[in-house]
């Protein structure tokens, strides 16, 4: 084993693009490649992984910390033969930043009509529709981590009511917060509804017919517009499509999905109302997820306790 611990990366990039970032990562470290199917892994204390391999930690029995590849830890929480290590999540600024960006661009474009917009200058129709303005709607977060508020934050700067739901109530200055016994309420306040939610047992499913069903009707855009970049399996598909098809909602922007990539002939594809991004929301930055494993493997070594630990009892 090397002086500083050793360093195995299993994750779903383009192998150029993890060497180019570890250009400048890791340095005075030993790195390994789970790719490397023949590679000796028993010198790694630290693993950077998002969906591994299963035999990883078969392969790597010595390992002392986990670090997760994105922002979310379900794909590793859920791998048979999970060790009892700590995990630690990713949080970077760049991460927040892309997040924050699309949630922002998604509530405007709704607000601004673009999809519609979008199929009349492909009919070649010049027709102004309503536009009511950012303070009219009320943007519903659910999921108030670190991504949620600052989403919340550039929301309320662009002019729209936020409001934010999560399982145990938040205080963010000048959003009003709401917790688990309180959704119906949250709901019946919502024009925009924003999914930032982890995937745990409670969350899986929970954008189904029936929340779907207790959203504002009426409000300044007629309909309320779903809006998910947290879990795929936090939405129920059948229902959404049924939503949107139904009326009962309006319109929705979607970045995560049971099955992904989306199959060819799912139905968000042809829907006017929907927009389709393909899971890049907030697309990882390796070389901002090396640096901050870097510095927990240095806090580490140091006797210094590791920061953005996931508690595997909530699963986040």
């Amino acid at each position: 084993m090397s002086e500083k611990g050793a360093v195995v990366i299993d994750l779903k990039f383009e192998r150029r693009e993890i060497d180019r970032a570890l250009s400048n990562a890791f340095e005075g470290r030993k790195v390994l490649h789970a790719s490397d199917k023949s590679a000796d892994l028993s010198d790694a204390r630290y693993a950077v992984l998002w969906k591994p391999d299963l035999d990883l930690f078969q392969r790597a029995p010595n390992l002392q910390v986990l670090f997760s590849g994105g922002a979310g830890v379900d794909s590793i929480l859920t791998v048979p033969g999970l060790p009892d290590l700590p995990i630690v999540r990713f949080v970077d600024e760049s991460l927040t930043t892309r997040m924050s960006e699309w949630v922002v661009l998604q509530c405007l474009s709704h607000l601004r009509q673009v999809p519609a917009y979008l199929g009349q200058q492909r009919s070649r129709v010049w027709r102004e529709l309503h536009q009511p303005e950012a303070k009219e709607l009320t943007v519903g977060i659910m999921g108030l981590g670190v991504l949620g508020q600052d989403s919340a934050r550039k929301l309320k700067i662009m002019g729209f009511d936020v409001i934010g739901w999560s399982r145990t109530r938040k205080t963010i200055n000048g959003i009003e917060t709401f917790d688990a016994g309180e959704l119906d309420a949250f709901l019946g306040r919502t024009d925009m509804l924003v999914g930032l939610l982890p995937l745990t047992e409670e969350t899986r499913g929970i954008f189904n017919a029936s929340l779907f069903s207790k959203l504002r009707q009426g409000g300044a855009l007629g309909k309320p517009v779903f809006i998910n970049a947290g879990r795929g399996g936090s939405q129920v598909e059948a229902d959404l499509i049924a939503a949107l098809e139904g009326g009962i909602l309006g319109g929705a922007s979607i970045d995560v999905f049971n099955e992904e990539p989306l199959p060819a002939d799912s139905a968000f594809w042809a829907m006017d109302n929907v927009i389709v991004t393909p899971h890049a929301a907030s697309a990882s930055d390796v070389r901002a997820l090396f640096r901050n494993a870097e510095i927990q493997m240095e806090r580490f070594e140091r006797n210094e306790a590791l920061q953005h630990l996931v508690d595997r009892t909530t699963g986040y």
